[in-house]
Order: C-alpha cells, then sequence, then structure tokens
C-alpha cells in the first residue's frame, strides 16, 4: 500500500508538471526549459540530501546504477517535452502511460513474482487511460502538431520512464534512497546541459515565468523521488504502475483550468483505472 500510495502521490504532481509542459512548450525551446526545471527540482532537493542523507551506504554499484538512472531520465524527461511540443496531451498521454507494461516485464527479468492478477490489473490500467485520453473533444490541430512524430516520441518517453524507475529503484537498494536520488536528477541534469551545449542554444530570457518552472522543478522531483523511494519496499514495481495516472489525471486538471470536457465514457475509463489500481492494493 505504501508503494502505492507513493506512485499516487507521483502522478498528482506528474499531472501539475505535464500541465505546464503542454503550455510552455509551444514554440519555446525545448532544451533551455529542461534545464530550467531539471535545475530547479535539483536545487530543491539539496536541503532534504544534506540533512537526511545516508551517504555513507552509497555502494559502487548504487552510484553507477543512479547515473545511469539518470541518463535514463534525460532520455525520457526529454522525449516528453517534444511529445508534448508536437500534439495534444489526449494523443501523448496514453502512450507514455503504457510504461507500467514495460515496468513489470523488467520485474519479471529481475525474478520477482508477478501474477496473471497483476498483468490484468496492469492492463486495466493502461486500457483506461487510453479511453480517457482518446475520447477527448475534437481539437482543431495546430500548425505545429505533427502525430506521427509525437507518437514516436511519447514510445521512447515510455520506455525511458520504465528504465529510469528499473535502475532507481535498484539504485536506491543497494545504497539509500535521498543520495540515489540527487545522483540521478544531477545526471539527467549534465545530458541536458551537454545536450545545450552541442545544440549552441542560447538560454533564453524566462521573465516572469520562472515561478513556473520552479514549481514544475519542484513537482518532477517530489515526483521522481517517490517512486525511487518505493525501492525498498515490498512490490516496489506498483509506484511506478500507480504513477502512471499521470495522464488522467492532467485530463482531469484541465477540465477545471482549461474548461474541457469530460465525457461519460471517460468517466468509465477512470474507473476501470482505480479498479485497476484497486486490484493491486489486494
Amino acid at each position: 500500500m505504501v508503494a502505492l500510495a507513493l506512485g499516487l502521490t507521483a502522478a498528482l504532481c506528474w499531472a501539475v508538471h505535464d500541465l505546464f509542459v503542454r503550455k510552455l512548450s509551444q514554440g519555446t525551446e525545448l532544451v533551455p526549459l529542461m534545464l530550467a526545471v531539471l535545475a530547479a527540482g535539483s536545487v530543491a532537493l539539496v536541503v532534504p540530501v544534506v540533512v537526511w542523507g545516508e551517504w555513507g551506504l552509497m555502494t559502487g554499484p548504487a552510484v553507477w546504477l543512479a547515473l545511469a538512472a539518470g541518463v535514463a531520465f534525460a532520455v525520457a524527461f526529454g522525449s516528453l517535452y517534444k511529445a508534448f511540443s508536437l500534439a495534444p496531451v489526449r494523443v501523448v498521454s496514453p502512450i507514455i502511460g503504457a510504461y507500467p507494461m514495460i515496468t513489470l516485464g523488467l520485474a519479471v527479468a529481475q525474478g520477482r513474482p508477478v501474477t496473471t492478477g497483476d498483468w490484468l490489473a496492469v492492463t486495466a490500467i493502461v486500457g483506461g487511460i487510453a479511453v480517457v485520453a482518446l475520447t477527448g473533444d475534437d481539437e482543431k490541430p495546430a500548425p505545429q502538431t505533427r502525430t506521427g512524430q509525437a507518437m514516436a516520441w511519447a514510445a521512447l518517453s515510455a520506455c525511458g520512464f520504465a528504465v529510469t524507475f528499473a535502475l532507481g529503484q535498484a539504485a536506491a537498494r543497494a545504497g539509500s534512497e535521498l543520495p540515489a536520488i540527487m545522483i540521478t536528477r544531477i545526471a539527467a541534469l549534465i545530458c541536458v546541459a551537454l545536450l545545450l551545449t552541442l545544440r549552441r542554444s542560447k538560454p533564453q530570457p524566462i521573465g516572469g515565468q520562472w515561478k513556473v518552472m520552479a514549481a514544475m522543478g519542484v513537482m518532477d522531483a517530489i515526483a521522481l523521488g517517490a517512486v525511487m523511494l518505493s525501492g525498498s519496499l515490498p512490490h516496489a514495481e506498483y509506484a511506478s504502475v500507480a504513477s502512471a495516472l499521470f495522464g488522467v489525471l492532467t485530463i482531469l486538471l484541465a477540465t477545471q483550468f482549461l474548461n474541457e470536457r469530460v465525457r461519460p465514457v471517460q468517466w468509465l475509463g477512470i474507473a476501470v483505472i482505480f479498479a485497476g489500481i484497486g486490484k493491486l492494493a489486494v
């Protein structure tokens, strides 16, 4: 149950984060935006890591696993931003939300017991996400909308997230949670900074958006931290599965802040999703 609670916390934080991603990524240089958000999240972790981080427990394998998780997170993070810049949430979210299937597959590869009921529950969750995301109100496609490219980037993001969670939770088990989280974020930050340098992009003035970017960074840090903290808990993969709810929650937030309507069939999808979460809880 604790792993599920952490996953749901991550889902809520990423839903808020992704709502802003969709808004800010339109007509904006993505790499500087990613760098600002990653930096803000890293700064937010400094005090907890310094005060409560047990660095003495970090073994060599734990450090390497955390570094690898950071590279995977940079891929997932960048692909998510790119996908949201190309197509609406209802196109992108179902594909990214499919990463629990990969997560459980990795759990099987690691020798963890995963029952048929678990697979059915995850299938219900992913199917519910697809129903909610794909049955939204039709939108007039923006000139820059490129659905095929967005789907490809979303698929890459899903793989990146699944690998990030698997490596990050392994790093937490092999060492200590907070140091592993910080190393993962710093590795992702370095990757994005290198990409910014290679692209020779100039940081753009953010003006009054710095508060929004800071909030996005904090939300992302909490979300990734929640999933990685579950690494030492029983059924840690459930946190990864539950965090996939971010796509549905983003749509629900859009109904409040963007005046988007939720259709009856979408409420059915939401019910299916929570039934799947309930099965995992049992």
